[in-house]
């Protein structure tokens, strides 16, 4: 009889919170929701940062003398146009001209992973970086590639020192000279000093270092690394949405964002992985999307944060993007294999979706087959939703957008 009564009682609750006349009460629901979630202003998630150092790190960030070869810029994969990511499945990096499909149509080096967008980047308790988190401070200690060597205690700074030495995204040998490909904390070290005497001998952005540094005799590597971090911090700061106006100032939203809220926090399951302040745990989970090129491990295959780890419960798990302006980022996903965020939605609970077996190899086939595995393991996969639940999910998603701060020159 309880239980009868526990039921009825669960039913006639679903049924008011789905009904349009009950919408107060579906807000209340929605808002409680989003702060047991860990939903925060956006301004608590702002760290304090040095203008002058913003004022120099913007300059860097848009600076190709940051690349040995003098043909490649943070600026040029991170577009405001793009939601601060660079529009295509797989980054362009050493080489590539322009942006969006003029830069995939050049002899640019493929990197084989998608731009990750930079909303929130270094943000209060932002400590996790890159898709496999090679960069991590999650445990109060720092691990990267540095490993006993790290050049801050900012993960943030540690994370920019990685791109300029990273093969083919900003760099690449001479024929004549292959000491970088070693890719030793060494040779890290001196293309450092390389690039340092580089943009020192610019004027311009030599005289700019003077001012940010006005007490520093000996302008290192590690200086310009903490000026682009300043930037990427308050550039890319997180701003206010419709739906934090919602959430902390009463705003309104729609019959269709609203239902759309709910599915995100009910049975879409969407906040088992994406919540607290950047909609997203800074964890590693499997989602079988589509692999396309030639993968971080060659060969169509990419095993994630087991590259970092080594740890084989890692394997196939990338981190949880941020979902701020998320409909401005496409394509999805860490092989930017998926080109609507409707499809990256219904790839979490029907991976199979799109899935012809006859069009892969057998080699393709089992590399999908374990990825599938994994994904099986996973704790907050959503319910089966229909295509209402989809389409307010992707509207209740578009909540999240704010007007791009970013003054980033789109180079060519």
């Amino acid at each position: 009889m309880k239980f009868a009564i526990k039921y009825i009682a669960a039913a006639i609750c679903v049924s008011i919170c789905t009904s349009s006349f009950a919408s107060p009460l579906r807000e209340a629901v929605l808002r409680n929701a989003a702060i047991e979630n860990g939903f925060v202003k956006p301004e608590q998630t702002h760290a304090t940062v040095n203008l002058e150092l913003v004022k120099v790190g913007k300059l860097l960030f848009e600076s190709k003398l940051l690349s040995l070869n003098e043909d490649t810029a943070c600026a040029s994969c991170h577009l405001d146009r793009f939601g601060s990511a660079d529009g295509l499945p797989n980054a362009i990096g050493v080489g590539g001209v322009g942006h969006g499909e003029r830069r995939l149509r050049s002899e640019g080096a493929i990197i084989p992973r998608n731009t990750l967008a930079l909303w929130g980047v270094g943000g209060l308790e932002f400590d996790r970086f890159f898709w496999d988190g090679k960069v991590d401070k999650s445990d109060q200690q720092i691990s990267s590639q540095f490993g006993d060597s790290k050049p801050s205690d900012d993960p943030l700074v540690v994370a920019v020192h990685l791109p300029p030495a990273e093969l083919d995204e900003m760099l690449r040998d001479s024929k004549e000279n292959l000491i970088f490909e070693t890719e030793s904390v060494g040779s890290a070290t001196a293309l450092y000093k390389i690039l340092t005497a580089r943009i020192l001998s610019d004027s311009r952005l030599a005289q700019e270092v003077a001012v940010a540094y006005p007490e520093v005799r000996e302008v290192t590597f590690l200086h310009l690394a903490k000026a682009i971090a300043a930037f990427i911090r308050e550039n890319f700061k997180l701003q206010p949405t419709k739906f934090s106006k919602f959430v902390f100032e009463n705003g309104a939203l729609t019959e269709a964002e609203l239902k759309g809220g709910l599915v995100f926090y009910g049975k879409g399951r969407c906040s088992g992985c994406h919540k607290g302040p950047y909609f997203s745990d800074m964890k590693f989970h499997a989602i079988p999307f589509p692999q396309i090129g030639f993968g971080k491990n060659g060969y169509g295959v990419d095993y994630g944060r087991f590259n970092t780890t080594l740890n084989a419960e890692e394997i196939y798990k990338f981190r949880t993007p941020v979902l701020y302006n998320v409909a401005k980022t496409a394509p999805y996903s860490h092989s930017g294999a998926v080109t609507s965020l409707k499809d990256a939605i219904i790839y979490h609970f029907d991976p199979l979706k799109d899935y012809q077996s006859e069009r892969d190899d057998s080699r393709s086939r089992a590399e999908f087959y374990k990825r599938l595995s994994v994904w099986s393991n996973e704790t907050f996969k959503p319910e089966l939703l229909n295509e209402d639940d989809i389409e307010n999910l992707i509207t209740f998603l578009g909540t999240l957008e704010f007007e791009a701060q970013m003054s980033v020159l789109e180079l060519e």
